[in-house]
């Protein structure tokens, strides 16, 4: 049978009917669910296996083999919160991160309005070293940051993690908020200066509502850098007392052996706040990507 034998010769204005208007859909546009499934189950087994894995190690008892945490037990917390500091360690952890979170967001919402509002000399090449800024590692500028905290007596204080997590994380905040503002029409603000407002009072009465995704995405980015960051807090922090949770982590692997249930336990620990600040962000998070993600 040819080609031409075996098309269906239908007269004008029939159709095929919404029986084979559905099965041309499936098969032109609709995948099968086992070609979606199957990678998304793979992907998220070998996301979810070195989480059970630490898991496995933090409420094992120590010396058991078992794949299963059976019976379970806290001497790794207990261990790792008490004895090794992490309750101290958190505490400082907790304070930079918020700290940087704060004054991130607040340098970084007035220098957005600014990028976003007004027209200045060099702006593009303002923007433009913000831009390159990001492709300088923290690690080459270790020696002159030391050597400025040690001139303002700021070497072994919170305040110079601080100040180096907020410097280092406010251009791309910059350029992410300076990018939310542009999606806030600019009529708005004048109808309120119109109604008598002033520049900053139709800032936050009108623009800064519209902005929260905006600032909970810029926020949550600060927060978390700070809490992992490992490096700014190894090197400006010297005293025990002052560590942070990543330096306290690295603590625990000794030259000779590591004691991997109390760094299973310290990793846990860790991970605890970012994974409930994400819980608890998620919407705002999504809904501040898409803004950002839309030029008004």
């Amino acid at each position: 049978m040819t080609v031409l034998e075996r098309i269906e010769v239908r007269p004008a204005g029939t159709d095929a009917g919404p029986g084979a208007r559905r099965r041309r859909r499936r098969a032109w546009d609709e995948v099968p669910r086992w070609q979606i499934y199957l990678p998304l189950g793979a992907y998220l087994l070998f996301t979810l296996v070195p989480f059970y894995w630490i898991l496995l190690f933090a409420v094992r008892p120590a010396g058991s083999t078992s794949l299963v945490p059976w019976p379970m037990t806290g001497e790794h917390f207990q261990k790792v919160w008490s004895e090794r500091g992490f309750a101290v360690f958190f505490q400082n952890s907790l304070l930079i991160a918020l700290a940087t979170l704060v004054t991130t967001t607040v340098v970084a919402l007035a220098g957005g309005y600014a990028l976003a509002r007004f027209d200045f000399r060099f702006k593009k090449g303002f923007m433009l070293a913000l831009l390159c800024s990001q492709f300088v590692p923290g690690a080459l500028l270790l020696v002159p940051l030391f050597q400025i905290f040690a001139g303002l007596r700021m070497i072994n204080s919170l305040g110079s993690v601080v100040i180096a997590e907020t410097v280092f994380q406010l251009p791309l905040s910059m350029i992410l908020i300076s990018g939310f503002i542009r999606n806030v029409p600019y009529s708005l603000e004048e109808a309120a200066w119109v109604d008598g407002c002033g520049r900053f009072r139709a800032f936050r009465v009108v623009v800064l509502p519209l902005l929260r995704p905006g600032l909970v995405a810029v926020g949550s980015f600060a927060f978390v850098h700070a809490w992992n960051h490992f490096l700014f807090a190894l090197m400006f922090l010297s005293s025990q007392e002052k560590q942070t949770i990543p330096v306290g982590l690295n603590t625990l692997m000794g030259a000779d052996s590591v004691d991997l249930g109390a760094l299973a336990a310290g990793g846990v620990i860790a991970a605890v706040p970012v994974v409930l600040v994400f819980a608890f962000i998620q919407k705002w998070l999504v809904t501040g990507f898409s803004a950002g993600a839309v030029k008004g």
